[in-house]
């Protein structure tokens, strides 16, 4: 990043407790316009916390959060879809016997009629899911009309994460986005991650995964019991190191000499349908 860029989306000493319960200690951390942050470390590590405060869920207890340079509150969900902040979650927020269409445009339904027939318009909700999947690049989706329900787990990741970028999500969360996807499907999942940041969206990649994080990231944040224990950018460690990281391990060492498997072996992956 430039350091004269301000960053969209900024957590200044940032920690929250419950009761007496240490869940974040004096976090700080930034994101750019079109940068894929990736948020590493093990259950517990305080992932899961963090993003709530982004995405309005939780308060904080102590810091302060700003978006565009400036400080902000958010007292729910709602407060930070104003400023363009948008989560997806591992378990895709879908009502599976609806059609594509309907849950794409739920809560934006265009409509058609004055009233009191104003009504949905089927049609131009159907034009706009599948207008944006094909966008995306998703194809597999054959028909808006066809039920969430039959969709496969990468699909609704890919319904979901085109939803939110086509609503106008500046700051996009993914939480676990790849997790129990197989390699295909998760291949579909991280080409769209690439897109969105080509796109200028600034990304927050949550994963348990070393090798989808290397595949997209551009910084790298480790947390371990709540803190943050390393901060480093692409290419600045190998495949092991990052395990090791967000193992828990040596983490505060470096390591004397870079391991051979570097980051951009994984550039290589192929990342299609």
């Amino acid at each position: 990043m430039n350091g004269e860029t301000v960053p969209i989306l900024e957590l200044v000493g940032v920690s929250k407790f419950f009761g007496g319960v240490k869940a974040l200690s004096n976090v700080s951390l930034s994101l750019g316009a079109g940068e894929v942050l990736c948020l590493l470390g093990d259950n517990g590590a305080g992932k899961s916390t963090l993003i709530k405060i982004m995405s309005g869920v939780f308060l904080t207890s102590a810091g302060e959060l700003r978006v565009d340079g400036r400080p902000v509150k958010f007292n729910g969900p709602r407060d930070a879809q104003t400023y363009g902040i948008s989560a997806v979650h591992q378990e895709v927020d879908a009502f599976p016997l609806m059609s594509v269409a309907r849950n794409f445009v739920l809560g934006h339904e265009p409509v058609e009629g004055r009233w009191p027939w104003r009504r949905m318009n089927k049609r131009r909700a159907e034009e706009i899911a599948l207008e944006q999947l094909r966008r995306m690049g998703i194809r597999r989706v054959a028909s808006a009309k066809q039920l969430v329900g039959t969709l496969s787990g990468g699909e609704r990741q890919a319904l979901a994460i085109s939803r939110a970028l086509y609503y106008g999500a500046r700051i996009l969360i993914l939480d676990e986005p790849t997790s129990a996807l197989g390699v295909k499907e998760a291949s579909v999942v991280l080409r769209l991650v690439q897109q969105a940041r080509a796109d200028g969206v600034a990304i927050v990649f949550i994963t348990h995964n070393a090798h989808h994080a290397l595949r997209v990231g551009d910084r790298f944040v480790v947390l371990i019991h709540g803190e943050v224990a390393a901060e480093f950018a692409r290419g600045e460690r190998s495949r092991e190191e990052v395990l090791n990281l967000m193992a828990g391990g040596e983490e505060l060492e470096l390591l004397e000499e870079q391991l051979e498997e570097q980051v951009d072996e994984f550039d290589s992956a192929p990342a299609g349908e």
